[in-house]
């Protein structure tokens, strides 16, 4: 923990630094990023230097008794080594609940990709009920969201749906919802009246900040396609849809949403910025720890983190064997007490590890 803090206080000094730099404050997007990140870290360095400063006077006080012999004078250096040592367990504990919330990330943005999963059609309706879940938690929360790219089925249904929320917190509260997620229902085309169990993927991804992620234009291959849109008056006539290949990893991203070939570029950029950002996250995750999978939000796509069972009304999320009875209201996005209990579990499994 210490030397995660004697970390943050470096870069604390160095941010200090660079914020009066002529550079950086002509520059908007840097500054506004060093600022924001000089924030994040104000409260642990705050609390980390006055704990130093409370270890400092507790050692020359030890030091003091060990010279002295004066009555008068030891009972009140006993006095005030037993304050001091109650302010520093008192700002040890408030330390640990600055680094447990302590998220650079929490306030990002972020970009979400439903896929349908096995279950063919009664999985692509799942993917289109889990798009209404996310945008009526959105809508309740206050966030706004956009749809970057889909491809819908002729059911109601979405073989994929690509689309950012941007608000308070979003990344903070969404980021545990990347999995496998699974329902079980009985499909409206089922005439025995059996249970199926069919599944959806999703991915929430943070939406870098130009300055996080810089992407050479050689890499990139840009090709321009006709929409396969609804036809009649609304048929494409011009080559609108967008397909990009990021050419050193092969990623490929194609948006046809908008009539507009800028508007499609610019969607498709920002999806493969945020993809590229989440493999270079994730990459870094890997070297910090190896023990990345088993813990509270590891973001694996091959993980089956939730269950919707509508039988019995329930929502299940395997993670931390947490069961309600809700179901219509989190389909109504209903999804703080889920995402509360993921940031509660998170948080006490990160001062565990410390």
């Amino acid at each position: 923990m210490f030397e995660q803090l004697e970390r943050s206080e470096k870069r604390y000094q160095e941010l200090e630094h660079l914020l009066v730099r002529d550079e950086v404050l002509s520059n908007r997007e840097l500054y506004n990023k060093y600022a924001k990140e000089l924030s994040d870290l104000k409260e642990s360095v705050s609390l980390f230097r006055k704990y130093k400063k409370v270890i400092a006077d507790i050692e020359d006080l030890e030091l003091m008794l060990k010279e002295k012999h004066e009555r008068q004078f030891l009972e009140l250096a006993k006095k005030e080594l037993q304050e001091l040592a109650n302010r520093k367990q008192t700002l040890e504990d408030n330390i640990k609940d600055a680094l447990a919330v302590e998220d650079k990330d929490a306030g990002k943005d972020v970009i979400v990709e439903i896929r349908q999963g096995t279950g063919g059609n009664e999985a692509a309706l799942f993917a289109a009920d889990l798009y209404r879940i996310y945008t009526k938690y959105a809508a309740r929360r206050g966030w706004s969201t956009e749809i970057m790219s889909s491809h819908p089925t002729g059911l109601g249904g979405f073989k994929e749906i690509i689309f950012s929320i941007e608000g308070k917190d979003t990344y903070k509260r969404l980021k545990f919802e990347s999995g496998v997620h699974r329902v079980q229902r009985v499909p409206a085309t089922e005439a025995q009246g059996r249970i199926h169990t069919s599944t959806a993927t999703v991915a929430a991804l943070i939406e870098p900040e130009d300055v996080e992620l810089a992407i050479d234009p050689k890499d990139l291959r840009i090709d321009t396609y006709r929409s396969s849109g609804p036809g009649g008056q609304h048929m494409q006539k011009s080559d609108s849809a967008v397909r990009i290949t990021y050419l050193p990893s092969g990623i490929v991203v194609a948006c046809q949403d908008e009539r507009s070939q800028l508007k499609n570029k610019n969607k498709a950029m920002r999806i493969l910025r945020a993809r590229l950002l989440d493999i270079k996250k994730q990459e870094e995750m890997k070297k910090i720890s190896r023990q990345r999978k088993s813990q509270i939000g590891s973001g694996d796509r091959s993980e089956k983190i939730r269950t919707y069972n509508f039988p019995d009304r329930r929502v299940t999320d395997h993670r931390i064997n947490l069961t309600l009875y809700k179901l219509e209201a989190i389909l109504e996005g209903d999804l703080d007490e889920i995402s509360d209990a993921l940031i509660e579990a998170s948080e006490r499994q990160s001062n565990e590890s410390r």
